[in-house]
């Protein structure tokens, strides 16, 4: 979504965004607003009320003065009923909550997706971007030196992400090897291993991955900082994995049925290993993932 927004600052918009708790350390090196949206109906459409008034969004009555990236009815409802002009992709049956709409392409990447939407409400065409470049605030380096210190760190660190939420088309996301992996073949390596669990990962990341060095209660905006200096991060097909990616860090992407023409990990520092065609059940070999990560780290070593 980031190349799409800043098409949109390009293209000179003042930028207010409203996402989850999360979205305001993500997005701090770009200087845009980023409010908390909440959970339930009435708070969101009251945040999004306010933000109306307080940019006096009522005195454009003719224009497009919203843009929803999200394809949910509720998102299009919510902008609605806060007064909102909103502008999106008309699917679920949600064209008559939206002042004006584009068509979606059902299939392409997300990235693409988001850059088309922006495209459309400029009416403009041109090619997207390669990859993301996700700006990193100085903030954000600082607290992620402090993170590093404190957990007593080496400079050169392999980074490892193996949780992830939700299921792609109902099957898990999860390599079911990653814990013998860790276990059997980075451990010697010579590397610190980090892991930055989220809290409802925290007990999970302490018992099953003892070894590793952990930064709990990190912030998204730092960790992206953290996986940034990694000399590898090792990802499910999760957030941690897209970000250590925008950021021009090293990313071993192990998927399985993730369709990676559609969610995968944009970049020149991307590596994905996966068995093709991707199906349920089928999942890369820890010799596999393995090969991967030394011939990696070979470069590094190199550089």
């Amino acid at each position: 979504m980031i190349p799409a927004l800043e098409r949109l600052e390009r293209a000179g918009y003042e930028l207010h965004c409203v996402g989850k708790g999360w979205a305001k350390s993500l997005l701090d090196g770009h200087g845009w607003s980023v409010e908390t949206y909440p959970k339930s109906f009435a708070e969101r459409v009251a945040v999004l009320k306010a933000l109306r008034d307080r940019l006096n969004l009522r005195a454009l009555q003719s224009e497009i003065n919203a843009i929803t990236f999200a394809t949910s009815f509720s998102s299009a409802l919510d902008m609605r009923v806060a007064g909102l002009k909103p502008f999106g992709y008309a699917v679920e049956a949600r064209s008559l909550l939206l002042t004006r709409s584009a068509k979606i392409v059902y299939g392409e990447h997300a990235m693409h997706s988001y850059w088309r939407l922006a495209g459309a409400l400029l009416n403009a065409s041109e090619p997207p971007p390669a990859s993301v470049s996700l700006k990193i605030s100085e903030s954000a380096r600082r607290e992620a030196d402090d993170a590093l210190r404190n957990a007593n760190v080496a400079e050169r660190y392999i980074v490892i992400v193996p949780f992830a939420g939700g299921t792609f088309e109902k099957l898990d996301k999860k390599w079911p090897e990653f814990d013998r992996f860790v276990a059997d073949h980075l451990s010697t390596l010579g590397y610190d291993l980090v892991i930055a669990p989220g809290p409802d990962e925290v007990d999970a990341a302490r018992t099953r991955f003892p070894t590793a060095k952990r930064l709990e209660n990190l912030k998204i905006g730092p960790y992206a900082e953290v996986l940034r200096r990694a000399a590898l991060t090792i990802s499910n097909d999760t957030g941690p994995g897209h970000i250590a990616a925008s950021v021009g860090g090293r990313l071993l992407s192990v998927l399985g049925p993730t369709k990676v023409e559609q969610w995968g990990a944009l970049g020149p520092t991307v590596k994905v290993v996966q068995e093709l065609p991707p199906r349920g059940g089928v999942w890369p070999s820890i010799d596999r993932v393995s090969t991967c990560v030394r011939e990696t780290l070979q470069t590094v070593r190199a550089q």
